[in-house]
């Protein structure tokens, strides 16, 4: 486990001493490790992560007004209703739906159950309409130079494009616009 999960698990411990659970929201630049954080943070702590990949719009979502708001691209209204008011409430089992880029449509529903500690990681997930509902928010950033080069293996030269004129932009605009990383408990850099 590197030393960002460390801090951000010793962090959590102590949450959970005082509450009856933790909801943790993991932000920050695509490929910065995001995913990475909360799949070492779910095997340590045997917690659920919901992913706001799953929560992009649906193209009868993406309105210019919509796609004109910085972080609108995310069905920010869907994933308050199914996940994270849900966690919020201390319910057990969380009944959510993922929207499915690749064939544009809803995939059918399934049942997460939750205990002590639950993470929402991905782009958006510290949007102020759902700042306050969480207990923990962690951002992550990468130098633009390593978000490419991670990218581009990831996804391959044309969709790493893609990520570089569409994707980074709409990300910045709205790191930017709700000073995302400067208000976050923990922000760490994952160039290394």
């Amino acid at each position: 486990m590197d030393k960002t999960a460390v801090i951000v698990l010793s962090r959590i411990k102590e949450l959970t001493e005082n509450k009856r659970r933790v909801t943790v929201a993991i932000d920050g630049r695509c490929a910065s490790g995001k995913s990475t954080l909360a799949d070492a943070l779910a095997a340590r702590l045997g917690c659920a992560v919901f992913h706001t990949d799953d929560y992009f719009l649906r193209p009868e979502q993406r309105t210019p007004e919509r796609l004109a708001t910085p972080g609108g691209n995310v069905d920010r209204e869907r994933l308050l209703a199914e996940v994270v008011l849900p966690l919020e409430r201390g319910e057990e089992t969380v009944v959510r739906r993922a929207y499915d880029c690749k064939t544009g449509k809803m995939t059918p529903p399934v049942e997460t159950k939750v205990g002590p500690v639950a993470i929402v990681e991905g782009s958006y997930s510290c949007h102020p309409d759902l700042w306050d509902h969480y207990d923990l928010r962690v951002f992550l950033t990468v130098p633009a130079e390593e978000q490419m080069r991670r990218i581009t293996a990831r996804e391959g030269e044309a969709a790493a494009e893609i990520f570089r004129t569409k994707w980074i932009p709409l990300e910045e605009e709205y790191f930017k616009a709700y000073r995302i990383s400067e208000r976050c408990d923990f922000c760490f850099s994952t160039d290394v």
